[in-house]
This record gives C-alpha cells, structure tokens and sequence, in this order.
C-alpha cells in the first residue's frame, strides 16, 4: 500500500512565507521615521536628499515627501504529482512563472516651523509593503 502524503500548492506556501516575511519586517521604517520626530528635517535631507514633494499645510507647517519605487523579483517554480490513469501511472507537472513586483513608496514627515528652521513633528505611516 502506497501512502501519498499531501504537500501545498507552491503558490499557497510563497504566499505564506511572504507573508509571515512581511509581519517580522513590520515597522521598520516607521521606526528609523520615528527616530527624527524632533530633529530638523535638514537632518532627514543630509541622509536621503532632497525630497520629492514639499506641501505647505497650514500656517508654519509643512510636509515632506521622499518617493522610492521597489522592485522585487519573485521566482517562479514547478511541481509535480503522480496520478493514476486507466493506463497507469503518470506525472503532471505545474508550472508557476515567475514576475516583477513593482511598488511606488512614499515616505512623508510633517513638519512645524521654529525659529527659522522646520522640525519633524511627525510622520505618515507607510504602506505595509513599504515597511
């Protein structure tokens, strides 16, 4: 007697481990953002440049915008599985190909202005796929 043991599609397990990826990574860049909330915004510019976007908001208030594009490639992969036919036993073979991931990420400080110069005085909360 032949016991077959039951595997996951690929794609549900990629899927998985990408996602249980995602929760350990959580946070990370809100909390290099929230490492500025006090300092001048300059500080952020001498680490990222300039940014992308500057908006006024009220009256001695702005908000800074840096845009980043991710690129990341996922792998494609193939699985196979014995099946019994009425002419005996044959392998079927699937194929998952694989793709380019593309995400446009904004990171974005607001800032308050005192004595001339313009302090973090929070951030926006990026995207989940932009931690």
């Amino acid at each position: 007697m032949k016991i077959r043991k039951r595997s996951w599609p690929r794609p549900i397990l990629l899927g998985c481990a990408l996602l249980a990826a995602t929760f350990m990574l959580a946070a990370c860049a809100s909390q290099i953002m929230k490492s500025y909330v006090g300092v001048p915004i300059s500080s952020v510019m001498l680490d990222y440049g300039p940014p992308d976007n500057v908006y006024e908001m009220r009256p001695g208030e702005r908000a800074y915008q840096w845009r980043k594009d991710k690129t990341q490639g996922v792998s494609g992969g193939s699985s196979g599985e014995l099946r019994q036919t009425r002419r005996g036993e044959r392998y079927e073979v699937t194929e998952t190909p694989g793709y380019v991931e593309r995400t446009e990420c904004f990171y974005t400080f607001y800032t308050r202005n005192s004595g001339g110069e313009w302090y973090v005085t929070s951030f926006r909360q990026p995207q989940l796929e932009c931690e």
